[in-house]
């Protein structure tokens, strides 16, 4: 019993480092009420704000929920705005994923509306694989899945349907509208 009444009071109890271990699942930093501006050389290509963002340094990856994407063109003048409730934002490239109820409006009312869509910033340009809904004034088109410019200039779709504006179906359509 004194031997080891002895080795007990030879203890250290000094202050020991700890050791953090993180799931790798957590995040190594979460933010309210995030704003940040993704350049491509020098050029502003758009702001992207969300309630909550969550940054993952090891992947560079950074989930956003409820989010906010305002897209420029190469003057600087708004051409779009996205919002979705939750989202993806690649640090290396400055690309981004928008899913769940991600609509996009532009400055003179047109709309797109998907569940999910792509933000490529090296090449400018948007994009979704899902069905997705598009009006502009009276013309609707529908398709399963396009690529565009984020100002809706160019824009390149698989099995559109839809009406045009003068009420003038779109290739390849039967009578229904």
């Amino acid at each position: 019993l004194l031997a080891m009444a002895a080795l007990s009071g030879c203890e250290e109890t000094g202050a020991r480092p700890t050791t953090t271990i993180q799931a790798p699942d957590s995040a190594d930093q979460v933010l309210d009420g995030f704003s940040h501006y993704v350049t491509n050389e020098g050029i502003r290509r758009s702001r992207v704000e969300a309630d909550t963002a969550y940054f993952y340094e090891g992947t560079q990856i950074t989930n956003l929920t409820n989010l906010k994407v305002t897209f420029y063109d190469l003057k600087g003048t708004e051409s779009s705005t996205l919002t979705a409730r939750r989202g993806v934002y690649r640090w290396q490239d400055g690309s981004m994923e928008a899913n769940d109820n991600v609509v996009v409006v532009s400055p003179d009312g047109r709309r797109l509306a998907t569940e999910r869509l792509r933000y490529d910033n090296a090449s400018n340009q948007i994009s979704t694989d899902r069905h997705f809904t598009f009006d502009r004034g009276e013309e609707h088109l529908e398709g399963n899945s396009f690529r565009s410019d984020p100002d809706f200039r160019n824009v390149v779709t698989d099995r559109p349907r839809g009406v045009a504006g003068d009420g003038m179906l779109l290739p390849g359509q039967q009578g229904e509208r």
